[in-house]
């Protein structure tokens, strides 16, 4: 299951973002951001291979949004708002050279989505693998 591993691995990256304290350079921000949307890409296509591999192979999965809601369908997830808005985050990665924006992003992935991704990781490791 290798979109798994590389999710476990991108959530251990983005979990080094809690060290660190404003005020970011330009470097530190953008790079916090970055792996964020990382860790991002690599949940929903790990929701993705486990959903596949579990049978959900003839539902559409094709798009994020798509597979976060078959993944709350089916239980992998608990909070499908939290992931769309989650999913609206990584959209907005694109405008990370917005100061505002990029701190959003690292605000909401310490207050939520590292919390969020923990679950799915826990999730996975416990019903899914």
């Amino acid at each position: 299951m290798k979109k798994v591993e590389n999710f476990f691995r991108a959530l251990q990256n983005l979990k080094e973002i809690e060290g660190k304290k404003p005020p970011f350079d330009t470097i530190t921000l953008t790079g916090m951001v970055s792996l964020f949307g990382i860790c991002f890409e690599q949940a929903w296509k790990a929701m993705k291979e486990q959903l596949e591999a579990s049978g959900y192979g003839n539902y559409k999965t094709g798009s994020p949004k798509a597979v976060i809601k078959l993944a709350y369908q089916s239980e992998m997830i608990d909070d499908e708002p939290l992931w769309l808005a989650a999913l609206q985050a990584r959209n907005n990665v694109a405008h990370s050279y917005n100061e505002a924006i990029a701190l959003s992003i690292i605000r909401e992935s310490r207050e939520k989505y590292i919390g969020m991704f923990e679950k799915l990781q826990k999730e996975l490791q416990e019903n899914w693998m």
